[in-house]
């Protein structure tokens, strides 16, 4: 007869805590894609791992442990996702908004600052969309996911066309 163990319980709620925790920790420490993460951000979440693991598990190190520990990160993140794509307000409030890096052909600098992101990033970022100068942009954002899109002035909708006027409004200005 199988006997249920509130140690594995105890187990689920600590991941799960850990998991909301490192969720709105990240979340506060600014968007940054995961191919775009420098050496201070993977040393970062590999310690992070490394801090957390005991906080999950308390004493157990049993392999039922860390199955139960994984077993409740991959649902947590599953239910995560779905109400993430289901809820509006609430993928906002968790992933942000996406954020003007460059107006016009000028670094919108409050952005850069609260971002944590430095003209050279940006400019490196122009580079790989074959961008030469921060002057041919027309508009430059740091999307939710930490990627940075850019419009080149040229490519902007001219003033003629009001029905495809971007609306940029909703962009968080800095």
């Amino acid at each position: 007869m199988w006997i249920f163990d509130y140690r594995l319980l105890e187990i689920v709620a600590r991941t799960a805590i850990i998991y909301l925790a490192v969720l709105v920790g990240l979340r506060l420490t600014g968007k940054r894609e995961v191919g775009q993460m420098t050496p201070i951000d993977l040393v970062l979440l590999i310690l992070i791992a490394n801090a957390v693991q005991n906080a999950m598990t308390g004493p157990d190190t049993s392999v039922t442990g860390g199955i139960v520990a994984a077993a409740t990160l991959l649902l947590l993140n599953f239910i995560v996702s779905h109400l993430l794509f289901s809820n509006r307000r609430l993928r906002r409030f968790v992933e942000g908004t996406p954020t003007i890096l460059i107006r016009d052909g000028e670094f919108v600098l409050e952005s850069l600052a609260s971002e944590h992101i430095t003209p050279d990033e940006v400019r490196q970022a122009l580079r790989e969309h074959g961008v030469s100068s921060v002057e041919e942009v027309g508009v430059a954002v740091l999307e939710v996911d930490g990627s940075i899109s850019v419009l080149k002035k040229v490519e902007l909708p001219s003033q003629e066309q009001p029905h495809h006027r971007f609306r940029f409004h909703h962009l968080k200005h800095g």
